[in-house]
């Protein structure tokens, strides 16, 4: 029976219904078919689902991405990124990882952060002379970041699922950001090293670092908003998020001076429109989950992994490989949101950190935006930077071989993740 749930439900998700809309009918069919639980159970369990006030972070979030794109960070922090790395030959790519690595700290979006700095790299690196599909690979790989390093709406999403410890995501999600960051510099290098790649020009005085520094100061503080509000614990989740948005705004308006009072309603509609898409989600989860947990699935899951005799090393290994092929064609809420409540349980069963755990999980699905048929952060390239979305999805291979290889370094070696979040929280 659970069988022909997900069968239907994944059929729905082909025929192109949208993903909360599959899974409410699906939920709802298997309820009316398979038990007799009231129909009036799917009413109530969907205004449960919302009825979270740290939920208002995710649209707060996505506002400061949206924010960030039309403010001019973006341009500041690249000059800033030149003066540290442009005397490296081909130091226009590893700027780009920069750029994300920065980015990544005040919006949480892969989408956004790869709209927002795409669009001022790509015509920069095809000016310099870089190969198109290149530059396009590169750009895709290092949005990637944008969720992994905090704050990232997919940890915020898995924290308010299973009650782990948001703030404990975050802070575990900076030591592999950080190295698929390197990974990512690593690999272009070796890309580039046979190629006669420029040496930008920059202004090295001192003078030249003054500005930088103080064009691109205030776009440096707002990832420290975060994570000291995450940290002392000064504020919630929420007022994090909301407080990182005004912050951008007012920047933007008053110091930046580059956001105009008309472009506000696109920001905001755009931001709502993005958030009901995830807050949807949350409709549907709790019935979901209810069902999974009435017919003993996880149970099930780990009566199986135990006879397997897999233990933590193989039951990684098989999550991995699983969450990898997931990625491909479903992006990463909806898949956390089916998978992730039967997984979970089995992981803590098993010793594995539950920190750790949906670290490992978001990476996994974050590089499934790399990866065909969908990726959707190489359909954004490919229009921005009008590349064939195959030549880009050639392209990206190298880069994406590389987050895996972090991938499965963080897998098998737990204290990178859990280093900084026990540290820091105990």
């Amino acid at each position: 029976m659970i069988l022909l749930l997900f069968v239907f439900m994944f059929a729905l998700m082909f025929l192109g219904m949208e993903i909360f809309i599959s899974i409410g009918v699906a939920t709802m069919a298997y309820l009316l078919i398979f038990t007799d639980t009231p129909v009036t159970l799917v009413a109530t369990s969907m205004i449960k689902g919302i009825d979270n006030y740290s939920l208002l972070a995710i649209p707060f979030f996505i506002l400061a991405g949206e924010l960030m794109n039309i403010s001019g960070m973006t341009l500041r922090l690249v000059e800033l990124s030149k003066y540290f790395i442009g005397k490296l030959r081909g130091g226009l790519a590893y700027s780009t990882v920069m750029l994300n690595l920065f980015a990544s700290g005040i919006s949480g979006s892969a989408p956004a952060d790869c709209s927002a700095v795409s669009s001022v790299m790509l015509p920069a690196m095809r000016k310099e002379g870089y190969k198109p599909e290149f530059s396009a690979a590169l750009n895709a790989a290092s949005s990637v970041l944008g969720p992994i390093i905090p704050p990232s709406i997919p940890l915020v999403f898995l924290a308010l699922m299973t009650n782990i410890s948001v703030g404990k995501l975050f802070l575990g999600g900076i030591i592999p950001g950080l190295l698929i960051g390197f990974a990512l510099m690593f690999t272009a290098y070796l890309l580039m090293r046979k190629q006669n790649m420029p040496v930008m020009t920059v202004d090295w005085t001192m003078s030249g670092f003054r500005k930088s520094v103080t064009g691109s100061i205030w776009a440096l503080i707002a990832p420290l908003v975060v994570i000291f509000g995450v940290i002392t614990g000064f504020v919630t989740l929420t007022e994090v998020a909301i407080l990182i948005s005004a912050y951008v705004l007012i920047i933007g308006m008053f110091v930046y001076k580059t956001i105009k009072v008309t472009q506000l309603f696109k920001v905001f509609r755009t931001t709502a429109v993005f958030s009901a898409t995830i807050l949807m989600l949350f409709c549907v989860v709790d019935i979901f989950t209810y069902i999974m947990a009435s017919e003993g699935v996880g149970e099930l899951m780990k009566e199986w992994v135990t006879a397997l005799g897999l233990g933590a090393v193989g039951f990684l290994l098989i999550v991995n490989i699983f969450f990898l092929l997931v990625g491909m064609p479903m992006d990463a809420l909806p898949a956390m949101l089916i998978f992730v409540p039967v997984l979970l349980p089995i992981a803590m069963d098993l010793g594995i950190d539950p920190v750790h755990f949906g670290v490992v999980i978001t990476v996994n699905l974050m590089i499934g935006l790399v990866t065909p048929p969908v990726g959707s952060l190489l359909n954004i390239v490919s229009k921005i930077g009008r590349v064939p979305f195959n030549r880009v999805s050639v392209a990206v291979t190298p880069f994406t071989l590389s987050m895996i290889a972090v991938l499965f370094l963080i897998t098998y070696v737990p204290f990178l993740v859990t280093w900084i979040p026990n540290w820091l929280m105990g």
